[in-house]
């Protein structure tokens, strides 16, 4: 079951169950589009592997046993360990490597 985080985290944006704007990797890190974009430029620090949109868990259980009422989102909060300078220098020795080549 796909965890969905409630936070980027790296700005610590909300991220509901329904955002646009999440992105996660293979490992399920959760930022926000603007960080993946802007800060991260598509490279997850915590595995180098890329991003792709979160998937959106539909609100009402259309199938038995589904849906958010079934399998709520995630209330953990998690904020990435590594500050500004590590992420920019990871980021940059890894962002011309298109991700399936990572």
């Amino acid at each position: 079951m796909l965890e969905l985080r409630p936070n980027c985290e790296l700005c610590d944006r909300d991220l509901p169950p329904a955002s646009a704007e999440a992105r996660i990797c293979t490992y399920e890190c959760t930022f926000c589009a603007t960080c993946v974009d802007e800060v991260l430029h598509d490279v997850c620090p915590n595995c180098g592997g890329g991003f792709q949109p979160r998937p959106i868990r539909p609100a009402e259980a259309h199938r038995p046993n589904t849906g958010l009422a079934h399998d709520p989102a995630g209330t953990e909060r998690r904020h990435t360990r590594f500050d500004r300078d590590e992420l920019a220098a990871f980021a940059e020795s890894l962002r011309d490597v298109p991700p399936a080549q990572r």
